[in-house]
């Protein structure tokens, strides 16, 4: 069989293209160039920054060590349009982004598959080295968490489409990240010792987003001013650290007033959630329904599922004392008993 590997020069996506090609397919790496110089970028690892050349030189080194084929196919203004541009605006609306989770299906599940076969690489599968599993649910695909739960990706690809998930691959699934490395070591690749990319951009996120500082008012819930902050931009739902504000009990962003560039402070109890809107929802394992479902539920990548949670019709209510930082702009995603998605959708504020 004909498998095409998204590589992004790091040591999972080295080991899927490794682990294929013993199994007998015939392998092509691609990797998405999405890096053209718009911005300033820095020296951290990332997803999106000036390092990506290294990254290409690495996936096209183990291309040539492995034998495969390996193309490049150019996705930057694509990503700029979409996926910085996606990032800017929900900054801006005073929610936090989350760009991977759109990023996936559009171009890396998306485009990329796309490009590459309009360019001429034939293949019949798409593999990647993210840490997720498939299932097949009540006669529907859906992603399954991963065997090492403190690397699942699950979380990351909640939009995949029916016609995504069946054509997809992840050979990571069922192993460890020890084994992974394990096996990179063995095999001496050049990723074997890389570490693992925890950004989304290697620079200041405020270049992106192109607001000059905007100073505003820290309060508490009651409005009483505790502080002053640049920019309510630079603030994340149940955020604690490098507030600028301090009280009595520890105090938590509760709330971002974009309109009125205010952060608004609480303590852990005024943070928790019992109740929210999700919309944008991608159905996996079930499709779309206006019945109650209860599921296990995650509000941020980081974690295992929490729960039993009760959606209906868009909303989301957790029994108990309710869930910590329910940030809008992330996205939360639910799960059945078994680990797979049963559907997630994106965080909106609260009324």
């Amino acid at each position: 069989m004909k498998v095409a590997v998204g590589l992004s020069g790091g040591v999972d996506s080295s080991v899927a293209a490794l682990l294929l090609k013993e199994r007998g397919h015939e392998v092509v790496g691609l990797t998405m160039k999405l890096w053209r110089g718009t911005y300033r970028g820095g020296a951290r690892d990332a997803c999106y920054g000036p390092g990506e050349a290294e990254d290409i030189e690495r996936a096209a080194e183990l291309a040539r060590t492995l034998g495969i084929g390996y193309r490049v196919v150019d996705c930057s203004e694509a990503y700029e349009k979409a996926i910085v541009a996606l990032f800017r605006e929900t900054s801006l609306r005073g929610e936090t982004p989350n760009p991977c989770v759109f990023c996936n299906p559009a171009l890396k599940f998306g485009l990329l598959p796309r490009l590459a076969r309009e360019a001429g690489v034939e293949f019949d599968r798409y593999a990647t080295g993210h840490y997720a599993r498939i299932a097949e649910v009540g006669g529907r695909l859906a992603v399954r968490r991963a065997a090492d739960e403190k690397k699942d990706q699950s979380y990351f690809l909640y939009r995949l489409s029916q016609g995504q998930l069946s054509q997809v691959e992840f050979p990571l699934g069922g192993m460890t990240k020890a084994d992974v490395r394990r096996i990179a070591a063995e095999r001496a690749l050049a990723a074997a010792d890389k570490a693992d990319s925890q950004d989304f951009y290697s620079g200041d996120r405020n270049e992106l987003i192109g607001e000059e500082p905007r100073e505003g008012e820290i309060v508490d819930v009651s409005g009483r001013v505790l502080g002053r902050h640049p920019g309510y931009w630079n603030f994340t739902v149940g955020q604690r650290r490098g507030i600028g504000a301090f009280g009595p009990r520890p105090l938590y962003v509760v709330r971002l007033d974009a309109c009125r560039n205010r952060v608004v402070l609480g303590t852990r109890e005024e943070a928790l959630s019992r109740e929210f809107t999700v919309d944008s929802v991608n159905w996996m394992g079930i499709g779309p329904t206006k019945e109650t479902v209860r599921a296990f539920v995650k509000i941020r990548s980081t974690g295992a599922p929490v729960g039993l949670v009760e959606f209906t019709d868009g909303v989301c209510r957790a029994p108990g004392e309710g869930l910590f930082g329910v940030a809008p702009g992330q996205s939360a995603v639910f799960y059945g008993a078994d680990g797979a998605i049963l559907f997630g959708g994106v965080i909106r504020p609260r009324a």
